[in-house]
């Protein structure tokens, strides 16, 4: 719950926050009136404010305030790029409004939000009161999942659903698509996502796909993916941690590349602390490989550009796990983030390569 006093009386309303943010402790109603100085500066000193007035000037509010936040400066390392970026969270978070039920936003110039909500929250929509920051995270997300995400490998559209990793980065779905198969009988995806590279193995005419999650949101999105493409009879979707029973001809995994502590659920995809999921994956390997098979390891460098793991650690790590490198497909990255001089990570990117490693047992 979260309360606040308003008109003079003490409030309460349920707590929203898809990305399980706690409520915040001082909570200040505001409006129109509300100047952007003054909201910044209360919600860097920790007061929520709940919003009263038009939608589309909390948004104004929300952006006027980003602009206040001090980013980190370019050349900054890595721990402190992230100290930046959940200082931003933080604030930012501090714009709250206000749900009726039936996830109704009853502010002026409000859009609908109900389809938006429903997909992340479910149908039961009490009174509650959240950040709009997230709120319009929800809205990308559900236009998202309603547009799709073009992949060029496929020549069709994948839907993302909210909280699942969209593959906007297409290069290392193009690693995929172009490496040669060691076999076309079975393949296992380990941590699938969207279900974007299982569903390019079976249109390269892999007979059947094991598509791995841990995450209940990225099964759902997968088989709905899958659905669409006409391949559910060829790619099987299970919950698993890891790997599947048995072994293939082929293990592919795209495991977060920054093993570093995710701020949210939602970067659950690019952070994994200590690298868990990629040593999981490199130790359980052998054990799941048929004869002759291979493991497509799909890893950017961003990590060893960042002085988060060295090259020697994930040769070691090869080693130790009992594999041999086969072969190694490189790419560039494509999005606009290299290219810009003003990040603060701006050296680390522009150096960054997107690798699918060949590993045999």
């Amino acid at each position: 719950m979260i309360e606040w006093t308003e008109a003079g009386r003490e409030r309460s309303a349920l707590w929203r926050s898809a990305l399980g943010v706690p409520p915040p402790e001082r909570v200040r109603v505001a409006d129109d009136r509300m100047k952007a100085d003054t909201a910044y500066r209360l919600a860097c000193e920790g007061t929520a404010l709940l919003w009263r007035g038009d939608f589309q000037n909390a948004r104004q509010l929300l952006a006027a305030m980003g602009r206040r936040c001090k980013p980190a400066a370019p050349g900054s390392d890595f721990h402190r790029y992230r100290q930046a970026q959940a200082q931003r969270a933080r604030t930012l978070g501090m714009l709250l409004i206000p749900y009726d039920e039936g996830h109704v936003v009853a502010l002026r110039r409000a859009p609908d939000v109900r389809e938006a909500c429903a997909e992340v929250y479910g149908p039961e929509a009490p009174a509650a009161v959240g950040p709009l920051r997230e709120l319009l995270g929800l809205i990308g997300a559900h236009e998202w999942r309603t547009k799709g995400v073009w992949v060029p490998a496929l020549g069709a559209r994948i839907h993302p659903h909210h909280g699942v990793f969209p593959p906007t980065r297409s290069e290392y779905v193009d690693l995929v698509a172009e490496a040669p198969l060691p076999g076309e009988r079975l393949a296992f995806d380990i941590g699938t996502g969207t279900g974007v590279l299982a569903a390019v193995l079976a249109r390269r005419g892999v007979g059947h796909v094991v598509a791995t999650d841990l995450d209940e949101r990225a099964i759902v999105c997968a088989e709905d993916n899958l659905a669409r493409l006409g391949l559910s009879e060829r790619v099987e979707v299970v919950k698993a941690d890891l790997f599947p029973p048995g072994r293939a001809q082929l293990v592919v995994c795209n495991p977060p590349w920054l093993p570093a502590k995710a701020a949210s659920p939602l970067e659950q995809a690019v952070y994994d602390p200590g690298g868990r999921m990629l040593r999981g994956f490199l130790d359980g390997l052998a054990g799941h490989l048929e004869p002759g098979g291979e493991g497509w390891l799909i890893l950017s460098d961003l990590a060893e550009h960042l002085g988060l793991r060295t090259r020697a650690e994930l040769l070691e790590a090869f080693e130790r796990a009992g594999l041999r490198v086969a072969g190694r497909l490189d790419v560039a990255p494509r999005h606009h983030r290299p290219a810009d001089p003003d990040d603060p990570l701006h050296a680390a990117r522009a150096a960054e390569i997107t690798s699918l490693w060949r590993l045999t047992a």
